[in-house]
């Protein structure tokens, strides 16, 4: 099928069947004040994220049912959308806490009105279980605690029942914020370790399938592959009291049985919705649309140096200038895109992030940098993309399969199943030219650079190596923003992945939900997963 045909036919399944759906719900479900409807192209695999192998649509079952020491607050954007705000750190747990003069020790007080469903208090030693749990068990909670310069359980104290403590290496700007993402959440870890034995100490196979938690809802059913249900926990003291007494968070995998089902009013909330329908769902008028940028993310073209010829930086530069980008936000992202191409200078102005690269299409000066690589008459590769993420990579790759052809490389599409993609693209990192998206959840550009830029690092698909890049990140990383070298480094960062592109921004992505128009409090969170705490039917 070539990319004309693409466009013109997607969506034609519109009128798919839903009582499948159906047979899972309340007739009456979406229609009520106090129940809200959620469909979803995936869903969780596990109620514990500190599990090995836990997906990313379980995070939401942690930001739900779990507390942490602290959250980000909302703003409103301009078009009346709301987002999280990553500027603003509230309490949750910690009623208020206080951070050293070195900036190496941050106290937390923990708010009596916290408790457990079970009513049991939270405490300080509940924390620090809790803690030494996210560092200890490995894998993606360690890293994520390793940001924030939380490595080992000797750094974290239970100086009495209502007071925790964090001691840092060094002073981090990311420290605070680190602690507001879903991996730091708090457990029951009286009921926990109960629960553990000889060979799992942090109780992993029970928390799997019964949280443990002090959220604003409890899990009241769990269907794997079919549905999940929250009942809101009347006694949570924590924040304003949620909206919806009873959440239905449906999996299905068709996008066009979503659309359907939000249209008919079937559903409440269609979470993350594709681009094309929520340009449609906002030229019409049956439901409206709430969607923001997502902070520090990107829709890259990444070109992988271990493989021939892009190793060589004007093939990487050549193929920057082939790129029909506004092609690409106009008939793959619907225009739901900030562009991140057109930018007027080669050394960047400021730090904003992410910004603009000073790349358009230009053919014939793609042209002549690829006959400065010795390559005039252009070369074969192939272009992988990643089927879970086909309503934007498949028809991005049919653009940039066509472009890349008026000046000699000849693209041939792979398509991976997305089940296949994490190891074949981030793992493995064996693909040689490959659509990629990575968001960095602490919004700093230097942040970004670190998961992204960093040789051997989980986002560095492009197998991209500098030690300069590797010194700036390593000297920036927990540097305040106003320290007036922060701001000469980031400038350092931005130039180099101008001059030398392994990764090619594509554009930033919008988050964009819909929902019925009695639906109110929904935000955009950067872990791009519902948070169902704010929302409300009327």
């Amino acid at each position: 099928m070539d990319r004309r045909k693409f466009l013109k036919t997607s969506g034609a399944a519109l009128g798919a069947s839903v009582i499948p759906f159906l047979r899972f719900l309340p007739a009456d479900a979406a229609g009520r004040s106090d129940t809200l409807v959620v469909v979803a192209g995936n869903s969780i695999n596990s109620l514990d994220l500190h599990r090995k192998g836990t997906n990313r649509p379980s995070y939401q079952v942690t930001v739900n049912i779990y507390d942490r020491l602290v959250r980000f607050g909302v703003k409103t954007l301009a078009d009346g959308s709301l987002a999280y705000d990553s500027t603003k750190i509230e309490p949750e747990v910690a009623e208020s806490w206080t951070v050293s003069e070195d900036g190496k020790t941050l106290t937390f007080k923990i708010n009596p009105k916290a408790k457990f469903w079970d009513g049991s208090p939270v405490t300080a030693h509940d924390v620090k279980w809790s803690f030494d749990r996210a560092v200890s068990l490995g894998g993606f909670p360690a890293v994520q605690m390793k940001a924030g310069s939380m490595t080992k359980p000797e750094q974290f104290k239970a100086l009495d029942d209502m007071t925790f403590q964090i001691t840092i290496p060094l002073p981090s700007k990311l420290t605070l914020p680190d602690l507001a993402v879903p991996i730091p959440f708090i457990i029951n870890s009286k009921l926990a370790k109960s629960k553990a034995t000889e060979k799992d100490p942090w109780a992993t196979e029970y928390l799997h399938k019964n949280p443990a938690g002090s959220g604003a809802y409890k899990i009241a059913r769990w269907d794997p592959g079919q549905q999940f249900v929250y009942e809101r926990n009347e006694d949570w003291a924590l924040g304003e009291k949620p909206g919806v007494k009873r959440v239905i968070v449906r999996e299905v995998p068709s996008a066009s049985t979503r659309r359907a089902l939000i249209e008919r009013g079937d559903a409440d909330l269609y979470m993350t919705v594709p681009a094309k329908d929520a340009k449609e769902f906002m030229d019409g008028d049956k439901v409206k649309v709430s969607g923001a940028p997502i902070d520090n993310c990107l829709h890259v073209l990444a070109l992988n140096l271990k493989y021939k010829p892009f190793d060589n930086v004007k093939v990487r530069q050549a193929i920057a200038y082939a790129l029909p980008y506004k092609d690409i936000v106009s008939a793959a992202a619907y225009g739901r895109g900030k562009p991140m191409f057109g930018g007027e200078n080669k050394t960047p102005a400021d730090t904003t992030w992410p910004q603009p690269f000073p790349y358009d299409t230009n053919l014939e000066k793609a042209k002549a940098l690829l006959a400065e690589a010795g390559m005039p008459d252009g070369f074969e590769t192939t272009l992988s993309f990643n089927l879970g993420l086909a309503h934007w990579q498949e028809p991005t790759a049919l653009l940039i399969q066509e472009s890349l052809g008026k000046i000699g490389i000849k693209v041939k599409l792979d398509k991976i199943p997305g089940a296949n993609w994490r190891t074949a693209a981030l793992v493995d990192k064996k693909l040689p030219m490959h659509l990629e998206n990575f968001g960095g959840w602490l919004n700093y550009p230097d942040y970004y650079f670190f998961w992204a830029y960093k040789y051997g690092h989980l986002f560095n698909s492009s197998n991209y190596k500098n030690p300069e890049v590797e010194s700036l990140v390593d000297a920036t990383m927990h540097m305040e923003t106003n320290d007036p070298q922060y701001a000469v480094n980031v400038k350092k960062l931005i130039g180099i992945a101008f001059e030398d592109v392994p990764r090619i921004p594509l554009y930033q992505p919008y988050l964009d939900s819909a929902m019925q128009k009695n639906v109110d409090g929904y935000a955009s969170w950067f872990h791009r997963q519902l948070d169902v705490r704010a929302i409300k039917k009327s």
